[in-house]
C-alpha cells in the first residue's frame, strides 16, 4: 500500500513538471529557421560592441541544415578584439534575451585565443569547422589546421572520460526512464563529436547527419550501431521506450562505449 502511494505521488509530480515544462516551452519563441533571426542577432551585437566586433559565426545543427524548431538550439561563435573581450558585461542583457529564442550563450573568443588554443581543443575546433557559416564579418577559422597527434590524444581522453561519466550517471539515474532519457540525450551529443574526430583521423568522409555518423563509426570500428541509433531516436523525440527498455539500451550503450575505449587504444 505504501509503495502504491509513493508511485501515485511520483506520477502526480511528473505530470506537474511536464505541464510546467510545456508552459515554459510555449514562452520560448523559437525561430522557424536560423536565417529568421540572423539579421536581428548580428545587428544587436554590432550595436553593443561596435569596432570591437570582428565576426559572428553560426555553427552546429543550424549551420549543417539539421535545425529542428523547439528542439534544436542555435550556436554562435563571436570573435572580438582584445579590447572588445574586456567589455563582455555589455552583453549581459543580450545573452539573456536571446535565450528565449533558443540561442545558447555564444562562445566569445579573440583571434589570438583561437590560434593559441588549437593544441588544447583540437576536437572542439574540428567539430565547429565541420559545420559553420560566417554570418557577419571575417572568417576567424579560415586557415586553421588541426594537429592529428593532438587530436588523437584528446579523442582517447574524451572517450575514456565519457565512459566513467556514463557509468556514474547511469547509477545516479536509479534506473528511472526519464533520467535515462536525459542521460542518453546529453551524452550522445558529446559521443557523436568524438565519432567525428575518429573519422577525421582515419581519413574517412564525415557525414552531415548524426545517424549517418553513427553508422560510419560502426562500420569503421566494428561497434554495434543499434544502441546508439535507438537512443538517438529517443533524443530526437522519435521514440519513447519504457524504463525497462531504456535500462537495456543504456547497458548496451555503455558496453559499446567501453569497447570503443579498447579500439581507440590501438588506433
Amino acid at each position: 500500500m505504501k509503495l502504491t502511494k509513493i508511485k501515485s505521488l511520483l506520477r502526480r509530480i511528473w505530470s506537474f513538471l511536464k505541464n510546467e515544462f510545456e508552459k515554459q516551452a510555449k514562452k520560448i519563441k523559437a525561430p522557424e529557421t536560423p536565417d529568421e533571426i540572423i539579421p536581428e542577432f548580428t545587428d544587436a551585437y554590432q550595436r553593443i560592441f561596435g569596432e570591437g566586433l570582428i565576426s559572428i559565426v553560426l555553427y552546429g545543427s543550424g549551420a549543417r541544415g539539421a535545425y529542428i524548431r523547439r528542439r534544436s538550439d542555435l550556436n554562435f561563435l563571436i570573435c572580438l578584439t582584445e579590447e572588445g573581450i574586456k567589455e563582455l558585461d555589455k552583453a549581459f542583457k543580450l545573452v539573456a534575451s536571446w535565450r528565449r529564442r533558443r540561442v545558447t550563450t555564444p562562445l566569445f573568443m579573440t583571434n589570438e585565443y583561437i590560434v593559441a588554443s588549437l593544441d588544447a581543443f583540437p576536437l572542439e575546433f574540428l567539430n565547429i569547422k565541420l559545420h559553420y557559416r560566417v554570418v557577419w564579418g571575417k572568417d576567424p577559422l579560415k586557415g586553421i589546421k588541426i594537429n592529428q597527434k593532438q587530436l588523437r590524444l584528446q579523442v582517447e581522453r574524451e572517450v575514456k572520460g565519457k565512459l566513467l561519466q556514463l557509468r556514474g550517471a547511469y547509477l545516479t539515474s536509479r534506473g528511472w526512464g526519464i533520467n535515462l532519457a536525459v542521460l542518453a540525450s546529453q551524452s550522445l551529443t558529446a559521443l557523436v563529436s568524438i565519432f567525428q574526430g575518429i573519422l577525421y583521423l582515419r581519413g574517412k568522409e564525415i557525414p552531415d547527419q548524426r545517424g549517418d555518423v553513427i553508422k560510419a563509426i560502426a562500420a569503421e570500428t566494428g561497434l554495434a550501431a543499434e544502441p546508439f541509433v535507438r537512443l538517438l531516436e529517443v533524443k530526437e523525440g522519435e521514440s519513447k521506450p519504457s524504463a525497462r527498455v531504456m535500462k537495456g539500451l543504456m547497458k548496451s550503450y555503455i558496453a559499446e562505449v567501453s569497447r570503443l575505449t579498447t579500439w581507440v587504444d590501438k588506433m
